[in-house]
């Protein structure tokens, strides 16, 4: 709204109007916008969820400190959402795809999750949405990122010539060619749709999805799709879930997803930049950069959140939280062609889904096997597990995030490891 705003002044001659056509300038408004929301109207929503006596019904799992939390207001996910919408609907342009896609991910998820708060509290059903219907709405959304990156003429990569026939990929997948300015020299560019992605530590650092099925031979980039939408649907199911289990004590999920988000920031930025993703030998995506505000509105808001959210904690997320910024970080990361860092960048994420997967499992081996069940972990998602050694959870949430912190800084850095 504000973009299309000071466009038009900044065309009209008005005084300062072209500094919001800077990216940096918008990205730190946003953060601030985002902020001053969460902070200002997060009380009141507190205070209003606490009215309807929202509160979280806490079982006893025989964990420090957990009794305190019974009836803490929970559906905060309410926050981080006004507090990423809002300022995306006024930082951002709102004609680019990769915006529009993102503001839809993070709608469907944000609903998602409501929708199982919201059986919990208002009908008292524990158990809340089905899980099939989560995995649906995971499925949903996986299957909407994919095709419209697909079909988008938006999302394009930008290449030479002969870059795009060393890939054997088809000109009808070309958009559009164009001359740009390299040095003293005229180069010819092509700007496509395709499904390459890049490779972190290797060489070419480039693979496309259509190149795993060498049995289709020539045709291959016409059933492309048949391996891309699947890995897109695993993706977002498997991170959005992480996220979920990962939101398990004060400040935890918030803190790790505000340092995703913060790389990913920084990864869209040097993706849509063509000085810089030709120096890191990376795709450059033309229309990506706005891709940067929205990560600037989603850091802003999870640190926000976090203002009621550490220990002790004001309000918890719920579902409404946790699948919705799951849902926008695979989101993110697939639409910049990097989704396979995702083992790295969330690797808090991947862990705590791996502790859950380990413990059930290997109960299940043993009681077949021995009789009786046995555990790998004293409770599972890993968080727990150091809780019932007796560390303080702001100690763990703590630890949590710095190793967080190393992980998206070596993200960044496999930018250069080839």
């Amino acid at each position: 709204m504000l973009y299309d705003l000071f466009k038009y002044l900044d065309e009209l001659g008005y005084s300062g109007a072209g500094l919001y056509q800077y990216l940096s300038f918008r990205a730190g408004i946003a953060i601030i916008i985002s902020l001053l929301i969460s902070m200002v109207f997060g009380g009141k929503i507190i205070d209003y969820l606490k009215r309807l006596q929202v509160g979280e019904t806490v079982r006893d799992l025989g964990l420090a400190g957990q009794k305190e939390k019974e009836g803490t207001p929970t559906m905060g996910g309410i926050i981080i959402f006004m507090s990423i919408f809002i300022p995306c609907m006024l930082m951002c342009n709102l004609t680019n795809d990769y915006i529009i896609l993102m503001l839809v991910a993070t709608t469907w998820m944000g609903m998602v999750g409501f929708a199982d708060d919201y059986i919990k509290v208002f009908r008292k059903d524990k158990k809340g949405l089905s899980g099939k219907f989560k995995v649906l709405g995971q499925v949903g959304l996986g299957l909407i990122v994919a095709l419209t990156m697909l079909f988008s003429d938006q999302m394009v990569v930008r290449m030479t010539p002969g870059e795009w026939d060393k890939r054997g990929l088809s000109e009808e997948n070309i958009i559009k060619k164009d001359y740009i300015n390299v040095g003293n020299e005229r180069v010819l560019m092509y700007y496509g749709k395709t499904t390459l992605t890049n490779v972190p530590f290797f060489k070419d650092n480039k693979l496309d999805y259509g190149r795993i099925l060498p049995f289709f031979g020539d045709n291959w980039q016409q059933f492309a799709w048949i391996v891309f939408v699947p890995v897109v649907i695993i993706i977002v199911t498997a991170v959005s879930n992480g996220a979920n289990l990962t939101d398990g004590i004060d400040g935890l999920a918030t803190g790790t997803s505000a340092i995703i988000g913060a790389a990913l920031g920084a990864l869209a930025y040097v993706s849509s930049n063509a000085i810089a993703a030709d120096y890191l030998k990376i795709m450059f995506l033309p229309e990506a950069d706005e891709l940067v505000i929205y990560a600037a509105c989603f850091v802003g808001a999870c640190i926000g959140f976090l203002w009621y959210n550490s220990y002790p904690a004001q309000i918890f997320m719920g579902d409404t939280g946790s699948l919705m910024i799951g849902g926008v970080i695979a989101s993110m990361a697939v639409l910049i062609r990097k989704e396979l860092l995702i083992p790295i960048l969330c690797g808090i994420f991947l862990v705590e889904n791996l502790s859950v997967m380990i413990q059930v499992s290997y109960f299940k081996y043993t009681r077949k096997k021995y009789g009786e069940g046995r555990r790998v972990f004293l409770m599972s998602p890993l968080h727990h597990h150091y809780q019932k050694k007796g560390m303080h959870e702001s100690k763990i949430v703590t630890r949590f995030w710095i190793v967080g912190i190393l992980l998206a800084v070596l993200t960044v850095i496999t930018l250069k490891i080839r």
